[in-house]
C-alpha cells in the first residue's frame, strides 16, 4: 500500500478540532488536578495523622488503577449511584483532574519536604504563623522545584486523553478513528495523528525547558 499524502490534507481541519479539544481537556483537568494535588500533597506532608492517611488512600487508590477504568467508572457507574448525568467531556475533564491530582500530590509532597527546614524556622522567627510560613516561604520555593515534574505530568495527561475514545470524546484520537471509518486510510491518518501528538508534546517540552532556565530551577 502506498502512502497517499493527499488523504491527509482534507482531514486536517477535523484533526485540528480534535487536537484543540485534547489540549482543552488537558488544561482544564490539570488546573483542577493542581488544586487537588497541592491540597493533598501539603496534607500528606504537614497534616494530622487522620487527614494524612485519607490523602494517602486517595493517592494510592488513583495511582493504583488505570485511567481508562477511572473514566469508565465516572461516566457509566457513577450515574447509577447518584442521580446525575455526566456528559463525555465533563467525565474526561474530571478524570484528568482526579488522576493528575494524585500524581501532583506526590510531586508537591516531595517538593515541600525538600525545602530545608531552616526556611521554615526563619519564617517562624520573623513572627509568621505556621500557615503563613508554609504559604509565603515554603510554597513559592517548592513551586520552582515542582515545575519540571508538573510539565511532565501535563505531557502525560495530553497523551492520556487518547484513552477517552472509549466514551466517545471527540478528541484527536477519536477524530482520527472516525476519519478512517470513512476513507479506510489507516496508515496515513494514524501517522498524521501521531505527528500531531508529537508536535504538541515537543512544543510543550521546549517551552517548559525555556521556562526552567529562565527561573534557574535547580
Amino acid at each position: 500500500m502506498q502512502f497517499e499524502w493527499s488523504v491527509i490534507w482534507p482531514a486536517m481541519p477535523i484533526l485540528l478540532q480534535g487536537a484543540k479539544l485534547t489540549l482543552w481537556i488537558s488544561i482544564l483537568g490539570l488546573l483542577g488536578g493542581l488544586i487537588i494535588g497541592v491540597i493533598a500533597g501539603f496534607t500528606r506532608a504537614y497534616g494530622g495523622k487522620i487527614s494524612s492517611n485519607v490523602a494517602l488512600i486517595f493517592i494510592e487508590l488513583i495511582r493504583g488503577t488505570p485511567i481508562v477504568v477511572q473514566v469508565m467508572f465516572i461516566y457509566f457507574a457513577l450515574p447509577m449511584m447518584v442521580p446525575i448525568r455526566i456528559d463525555p467531556f465533563t467525565a474526561a475533564v474530571v478524570t484528568i483532574m482526579i488522576n493528575s491530582g494524585a500524581y501532583i500530590a506526590e510531586i508537591t509532597r516531595g517538593a515541600v519536604l525538600s525545602i530545608h527546614k531552616g526556611f521554615r524556622e526563619a519564617g517562624l522567627a520573623l513572627g509568621l504563623s505556621r500557615r503563613d510560613t508554609l504559604r509565603y516561604v515554603v510554597a513559592p520555593l517548592a513551586l520552582r522545584r515542582m515545575l519540571p515534574p508538573l510539565g511532565n505530568q501535563w505531557i502525560v495527561s495530553i497523551k492520556d486523553t487518547s484513552l477517552f475514545i472509549v466514551i466517545g470524546v471527540a478528541e484527536l484520537t477519536r477524530q482520527g478513528q472516525e476519519i478512517i471509518a470513512g476513507n479506510f486510510r489507516a496508515m496515513e491518518i494514524w501517522s498524521a495523528v501521531a505527528v500531531m501528538y508529537l508536535i504538541i508534546t515537543l512544543t510543550l517540552g521546549f517551552v517548559l525547558r525555556r521556562l526552567e532556565r529562565k527561573l534557574k530551577i535547580i
